[in-house]
């Protein structure tokens, strides 16, 4: 049951101005009355008086005058912070209806791993537009526990990615399994097993991926579990500078297999199956609660959600004949 709004709240969204907010986050920005009445096209007086009108609507002061401008106040400095977080909010708001009074009729903000986005989402975010050309995705790449973090706030309406580490309360559905292979050099002495534990790589230097990626944790935990560190040279933030990290003799890395595979020409390189457990990985989807979802959000959530779970990589298109 919503909590009750009372009298003082509602009075007090009802005293506060916008255009009012404007013009003091225009001082604040500018550090001058004068400047920002020219820059907003409006009389200096008129500025300060909406100026002393919010400072009496509030009881207190937000700005320190003198000779050269204006300094804030503690009150000041935290008005600001909230006074910018409400005017983002209303572009936002003024953007995403302009896209429905032109016809887009959904709008999902997605998040997803690299590994996600990499491998899976191409084919089947260009098969779902297809399908309905007047919903718009926005689609952000960010780490897993970013990710997760994003739709437990709200930023994002449906996240994709690893949830090997934990979703807290969030709901999820299966989408994809990935694989993940060591990386090396051509002829690199690793390739002549086959198939190795990750443990056999530690013994070289390692390319990694960023520090907080649910590849790397896994990579540490690994290592840790055997009593071992991983030979770090460098971190990366993503998988192609990985791969020409890899072909410069930087080291050996792991990425998922079919990213791998669809990078063609990136470097003489060559993968090597890890026979460890935590190399299966399993990419859900996640909401804070999918019966919730707005309409369009469901209608993705359902499409990706019936993809089959295993596609094989695009191969390269065989060359012409001379």
């Amino acid at each position: 049951m919503p909590m009750p709004v009372n009298n003082s709240e509602r009075s007090f969204a009802r005293r506060i101005d916008l255009t009012s907010l404007q013009l003091f986050v225009a001082v604040c920005e500018l550090g001058s009355i004068g400047k920002a009445a020219e820059r907003e096209f409006i009389a200096a007086s008129a500025v300060s008086k909406r100026l002393s009108d919010l400072e009496a609507v509030l009881g207190t002061p937000l700005l320190h005058r003198h000779s050269r401008g204006v300094n804030l106040t503690p009150a000041g400095e935290s008005l600001l912070h909230h006074a910018r977080s409400v005017l983002f909010s209303l572009d936002k708001m003024q953007g995403e209806l302009s896209e429905y009074a032109n016809g887009v009729r959904g709008h999902v903000r997605v998040h997803a791993s690299i590994s996600a986005i990499v491998q899976f989402l191409p084919e089947d975010l260009g098969a779902f537009i297809r399908q309905h050309a007047e919903i718009k995705i926005d689609l952000e790449e960010h780490l897993s526990t970013e990710v997760i973090r994003a739709v437990q706030e709200g930023a994002a309406d449906l996240g994709i990615c690893n949830t090997a580490n934990g979703t807290g309360n969030l709901q999820t559905l299966a989408y994809r399994h990935d694989k993940l292979v060591l990386i090396t050099p051509r002829g690199h002495a690793l390739c002549a097993q086959g198939a190795i534990n990750f443990e056999a790589a530690l013994d070289y230097d390692q390319v990694g991926l960023h520090s907080n990626s649910s590849i790397y944790l896994a990579m540490r935990q690994a290592a840790a579990i055997v009593g071992r560190t991983i030979r770090l040279r460098i971190h990366v933030t993503g998988l192609d500078a990985m791969c020409r990290m890899i072909d410069s003799g930087l080291g050996v890395g792991v990425m998922p297999q079919r990213a791998f595979e669809l990078m063609h020409g990136v470097g003489k390189l060559e993968s090597v199956e890890l026979l460890d457990n935590w190399a299966t990985r399993q990419i859900e989807l996640v909401a804070r609660e999918f019966s919730t979802l707005p309409l369009a959000a469901r209608l993705l959530v359902d499409h990706l959600a019936r993809r089959p779970q295993e596609i094989p990589a695009q191969q390269p298109e065989p060359a012409s004949p001379t």
